[in-house]
């Protein structure tokens, strides 16, 4: 597989749909509230405009919008969707790096720590910058190593992410710093403790997902050494008007 594929899959498993149903040459996710990643439709081979309606009746009948993500691979789809009249929503970066570029970092004494299940603060501060219920049942679900991250700065909570680990690949997600609490140096202690951490459950690589108009995660992960190895987008159709 190539590394995209890979973080594909870490993806699936780290922040998974409450449900994954294959119909037809698809996967139809089940989010349950849980956001676009996990509402999602993927193809799992070439499919037809017959094939693309199976999906619409299926992504219908769960009551979620009709919203499909383009891998690598899926060029064929994304024209017969663009011609379906669905336009790109959301393009995204897929970042890794060997775990040790990460483990480098030498954030201070409990400048920031691991901890599961999270810490009331750490569900408030994803509340309050749009993880809501629904995403932290994501978090939740995921099965094998994981592990929320608290950051303090300043004498308080200043940030919060949630890791976990799908064959030997750490992903990273749902990182939200306070915004007051910005260019101080929270983003990056979090992401050297939560490698430590990382290494420590048996992971050798470390990922991230990051939109690209986000412009300063991306700076971040690109100063931190971590290598876009590719991308996805979301495809989806505005209801029609009456």
């Amino acid at each position: 597989m190539t590394p995209a594929q890979i973080l594909y899959q870490t993806g699936d498993a780290t922040w998974p749909a409450a449900e994954f149903l294959t119909i037809g040459n698809w996967t139809i996710r089940r989010g349950a509230g849980g956001g676009q990643r996990v509402s999602s439709a993927t193809a799992n081979g070439p499919v037809t405009s017959e094939d693309i309606n199976v999906a619409e009746q299926a992504m219908g009948a769960l009551g979620q919008n009709h919203l499909f993500m383009i891998r690598e691979g899926d060029d064929a789809l994304d024209a017969q969707l663009e011609a379906k009249g669905y336009r790109i929503k959301d393009p995204v970066n897929l970042y890794i790096c060997p775990i040790e570029t990460l483990t480098k970092i030498a954030p201070e004494r409990l400048a920031a720590f691991p901890i599961w299940p999270p810490l009331a603060i750490i569900n408030e501060i994803w509340a309050e910058q749009g993880i809501d219920a629904g995403r932290q049942a994501v978090m939740a679900r995921a099965k094998g190593p994981k592990t929320a991250i608290l950051a303090r700065q300043n004498d308080r909570a200043a940030g919060v992410a949630y890791l976990a680990i799908h064959n030997s690949m750490a992903m990273l997600h749902a990182l939200e710093v306070v915004p007051d609490q910005r260019r101080q140096g929270v983003a990056v202690n979090i992401m050297g403790v939560a490698a430590i951490w990382a290494q420590d459950n048996g992971a050798t690589a470390f990922s991230v997902i990051c939109v690209r108009d986000n412009v300063g995660a991306n700076t971040l992960y690109t100063s931190l050494n971590m290598e876009n190895v590719g991308h996805y987008h979301y495809r989806i159709k505005d209801p029609k008007r009456a």
